[in-house]
């Protein structure tokens, strides 16, 4: 039994809930997997996952042994890259996720530079809006928008969006341009909420270091970035955004920007790894590539400050 490999079958079994999962994205046939394990359970001499018919757990003999696998199989990984051309041209599949709107309109842009760099990285990109459960999920790196909550995770900040309050022509039309936070008694505000935690998210506003949550009223709450943008368009209400996610729909004049002299908060972007994940060469640098990009005296043309 190859030791190593038995590890690293084990570990992906435990990330991803499934021997079937875990087959798949090794790319082995399902049946070495269940070999494997059962080989390695018999050499230990303890059981490691409990199976039932709609999942895969690990014992607590089975949890123990995955975080001494996890830290062995980064820290042979690291070595390996001290050590080897991979140091300097690493390979594998980096499995990444981002929001749908910085990952069309900023990140995948840019991403043949990151690839011609690094051109033995193959990257599995998830663009959506929801959380994602990076060990769960089999996920080395995620962007997300806004405050980290969850300790567990490293977090590299990247830059801070700003971010704008719009409108479609024809709600404003009906309901006039507020050129004040007064003015806003007589509008209504599109409602975003997370499917996930049940969070809902109204309108902010910064002024002299305060920020100040303004009650109004609405009659659409939609859970995607890009429903969101779709109910604004439609005439539902006051948004507030990202700039990079509305300056075609400015530009255009789908979209209005209102109350520009009283700025949202910015949201802080960040690249988000597991803590084990930090000797991975792929990770480390992809995030350094992100840390460049988002640097670009180009970016600041979206408005990405």
């Amino acid at each position: 039994m190859d030791r190593f490999n038995a590890m690293r079958v084990f570990t992906r079994i435990v990330d991803l809930g499934g021997f079937a999962k875990a087959a798949d994205s090794l790319q082995m046939p399902r049946a070495s997997v269940t070999v494997l394990i059962k080989q390695l359970e018999a050499h230990l001499g303890v059981q490691l996952l409990l199976r039932t018919t709609r999942q895969v757990t690990p014992t607590l003999d089975g949890a123990a042994y995955y975080q001494r696998c996890v830290r062995l199989l980064a820290d042979l990984e690291e070595t390996e890259a001290v050590f080897s051309v991979a140091r300097h041209n690493p390979r594998g599949t980096l499995r990444i996720d981002m929001p749908a709107g910085i990952g069309r309109l900023v990140v995948i842009p840019a991403l043949p530079a990151f690839s011609e760099r690094y051109p033995l990285i193959d990257l599995e990109i998830g663009l959506n809006d929801r959380p994602v459960d990076l060990i769960r999920e089999g996920v080395d790196c995620v962007l997300r928008g806004g405050l980290c909550l969850d300790d567990s995770l490293v977090a590299r900040p990247l830059l801070a969006l700003e971010q704008v309050t719009c409108a479609s022509p024809a709600y404003l039309r009906r309901r006039g341009v507020p050129q004040s936070l007064d003015d806003l008694a007589g509008h209504q505000m599109i409602e975003y909420f997370s499917s996930v935690s049940g969070k809902r998210y109204g309108l902010e506003f910064e002024v002299q270091g305060q920020v100040l949550l303004p009650e109004l009223p609405k009659q659409v709450s939609v859970n995607s970035a890009d429903g969101y943008l779709a109910a604004c368009e439609a005439g539902y209400g006051l948004v507030q955004t990202p700039y990079y996610h509305v300056a075609q729909q400015l530009a255009e004049g789908r979209l209005s920007e209102v109350l520009r002299h009283i700025p949202p908060p910015r949201m802080p972007l960040s690249a988000l790894y597991p803590p084990h994940r930090h000797l991975s060469t792929r990770v480390r640098v992809f995030v350094d590539w992100l840390v460049e990009l988002f640097a670009q005296p180009g970016i600041h043309n979206t408005r990405l400050a």
